[in-house]
């Protein structure tokens, strides 16, 4: 941060107001750019070199709480995949959690719950594949279970609008 927002850091409903604006001011920024035809990769205007928004197009595998912290507050929508290299089912949702981390508006980060039980444990996954989408910085829906990629394409487009 800068050295202004470390001499008068916002706590509580303070802070969760100060992400609320920036978000929604990254968001009209976004948009300008989109309406200009201008690239979302980063490689295009002011923020040029600086913290990107645009969303990647393979997951970001998440190691650690602060990592997951990091993923959710830089990106509009997340979907988060929490799965093991063992689970058949997890094994069988691969080829679409990949598509989704390509073609949607979504940032798709996995969580190896083996490797982050912390991580796991915060995110409630008492059973594989468990994925959880949040929007602004919230949860907003639970999958549990092996689901089909229209399902979650459908509910990723519902809060990318």
């Amino acid at each position: 941060m800068s050295d202004a927002a470390d001499a008068d850091e916002p706590t509580g409903d303070d802070a969760k107001t100060e992400r609320e604006r920036i978000r929604e001011r990254k968001r009209r920024e976004l948009e300008a750019r989109l309406g200009d035809g201008e690239a979302v990769d980063g490689s295009a205007g002011p923020d040029a070199g600086g913290e990107s928004t645009a969303t990647p197009s393979e997951p970001i595998h998440v190691n650690g709480t602060d990592e997951l912290r990091r993923a959710v507050d830089e990106h509009d929508v997340v979907l988060v995949d929490c799965y093991a290299d063992w689970c058949g089912p997890c094994q069988m949702m691969e080829p679409a959690i990949e598509a989704l981390a390509a073609e949607t508006d979504a940032a798709v980060a996995k969580v190896d719950v083996d490797a982050n039980q912390a991580v796991a444990q915060q995110l409630g996954a008492r059973s594989i594949p468990t994925l959880v989408l949040y929007a602004d910085g919230e949860a907003v829906d639970r999958f549990v279970g092996a689901q089909d990629r229209a399902t979650l394409e459908s509910a990723i487009a519902e809060h990318a609008a």
